[in-house]
């Protein structure tokens, strides 16, 4: 085992392991579903799992990577819908429509409020703007497309961070 700390026993660390488990499904859920924070939730129950059975030299590496990851994702998940609002041809206003929306949107419908809000907020703008539907449609259309793609991208990035931790776990319980 991979330098446990001397109070913890074989069983807390199969107990550890397997809530860590499942706290790192749920957030690969909260990729898809945007009620938990993803990325966030799988970063958090890692360090979690090293605050419980220790870290050693492979835990804080893998707590290195999953930090990289996870700063990475949160970056991506801003850049690449406002790219892909700007390339459909969203203006600046329409996007912070799309944020106003969000937010709302959040606190209205749970789950997809957010992703609904937001996209609703930039049509509504865009229409304000520029006075046409199919405008306005194009740039929601795009800007649905980066979203999509947003998620994609963290289901990879939060299944990637599973399976580092996986090998860590792995060296513990071995």
């Amino acid at each position: 085992m991979d330098s446990l700390p001397s109070a913890v026993g074989t069983d807390d660390v199969m107990l550890w392991t397997i809530v860590v488990a499942v706290a790192m499904v749920l957030g690969l859920m909260g990729v898809v579903l945007p009620v938990l924070p993803g990325l966030l939730l799988i970063w958090a129950a890692a360090l979690f799992y090293g605050f419980m059975v220790g870290f050693g030299t492979l835990g804080w590496m893998v707590i290195g990577l999953l930090s990289v990851l996870v700063v990475a994702g949160g970056i991506k998940s801003v850049m690449i819908p406002r790219r892909a609002a700007a390339a459909s041809g969203a203006s600046a206003w329409a996007q912070l429509g799309a944020v106003v929306g969000a937010v709302i949107g959040f606190f209205v419908i749970p789950v997809l409020g957010l992703i609904l809000g937001a996209l609703a907020g930039l049509l509504v703008v865009e229409y304000l703007l520029k006075g046409d539907w199919n405008e306005a449609l194009v740039a929601v259309r795009g800007t649905a497309r980066g979203f999509g793609i947003s998620v994609v991208i963290d289901l990879i990035l939060g299944m990637i961070m599973i399976v580092a931790w996986s090998v860590w776990a792995a060296s513990v319980l071995l």
